[in-house]
């Protein structure tokens, strides 16, 4: 099968490449149909993401496809439309996987919006209601809006009710982020953005800041959360990971909370089952629906890698073998 193999780390991508490799054997076998990219994966191709991923291995954390083989017991049999993944292994021809990590696909969905909605939507759940507890109502800020995360998360707010502010570092992604994400407003994050913020807000500021960016946006974040508010880190995208004096929240009466959804199911599988669940009746319903910015053959992973590293797209890109 073909797989996009990292045989070594490197911060160029000079370790991976399009490999022909034996196809897999696990407990269900899946027939690849669509696989989504996510900045963690570009992280791994590094070694810069928490998980270490130790060379070699084949590259992705999430596809949706068709059961070709199912171990007895496992609750799948072929040809059923299946979700999920695992650290890695999802660019490939084929993956396979325990029976827990996968989910059968709601029917309306088509192997790519299903791919694009799973780690983004789970991570935006998680974030928002799980630990933010979010209520119809409040303001959510939500920075790295054209990303994956962020518009799942600005995508999700809304459909729950909440007034979505959506914040951007550049420009070009202003007019995009207003069609695709439907906030009520568009900022952006760049300075003193506290100022637009307070505005927007009648000066009530933002009940829960979703923050995949650090750095300076977490700095300049930390004026923006009303009192008893929660600062989501989701993570560091900037490159900078930053720091904070613990009397800024004392005084303000905020919380800092980090978010690893992954982890939050993994040690609480009984709260990760009800959150895909809660995930896949709203998308049945059609309250929320990832964009998928582009589709491309796994033959240009590379093309889908760079525009990532580059912060081109506006949603997801979608992997198809």
């Amino acid at each position: 099968m073909k797989a996009v193999f990292v045989s070594k780390l490197s911060p160029d991508l000079s370790g991976v490449e399009l490999a022909e490799l034996e196809q897999p054997e696990g407990e269900v076998l899946v027939r690849v149909r669509a696989a989504s990219l996510n900045y963690p994966d570009l992280l791994m191709t590094r070694g810069e993401y928490q998980f270490k991923a130790e060379p070699p291995f084949v590259s992705g954390l999430e596809m949706a496809g068709e059961v070709v083989e199912a171990a007895e017991g496992s609750g799948f049999k072929p040809g059923d439309r299946v979700r999920g993944g695992a650290k890695t292994g999802a660019f490939a021809d084929y993956v396979a996987l325990p029976a827990a990590s996968l989910r059968k696909l709601p029917e309306n969905l088509d192997f790519a919006t299903a791919t694009a909605m799973g780690a983004a939507y789970h991570t935006a759940y998680v974030a928002l209601v799980e630990i933010g507890g979010l209520k119809a109502g409040q303001t959510v800020l939500v920075h790295g809006a054209s990303g994956g995360v962020g518009l799942a998360a600005c995508d999700l707010a809304r459909a729950l009710g909440a007034t979505v502010i959506a914040a951007t570092h550049r420009e070009d992604k202003v007019e995009p982020l207003r069609r695709i994400a439907r906030p009520e407003a568009v900022i952006l994050n760049t300075g003193r953005f506290r100022e637009d913020v307070s505005e927007l807000t009648d000066v009530k500021l933002c009940d829960l800041v979703y923050d995949p960016i650090g750095g300076d946006v977490f700095d300049e974040s930390t004026r923006c959360v009303a009192f008893g508010g929660k600062l989501l880190v989701i993570g560091f995208v900037s490159g900078r990971i930053p720091e904070i004096a613990v009397n800024i929240p004392l005084i303000k009466g905020f919380s800092v909370v980090g978010v690893r959804a992954g982890e939050y199911s993994r040690r609480f599988p009984d709260r990760g089952a009800r959150i895909a669940e809660a995930v896949d009746r709203l998308a049945a319903e059609g309250r929320i629906r990832p964009h998928v910015d582009r589709t491309l053959p796994l033959t240009d992973w590379r093309e889908a890698f760079e525009a990532m590293q580059r912060g081109e797209i506006v949603g997801k890109i979608v992997l198809e073998p």
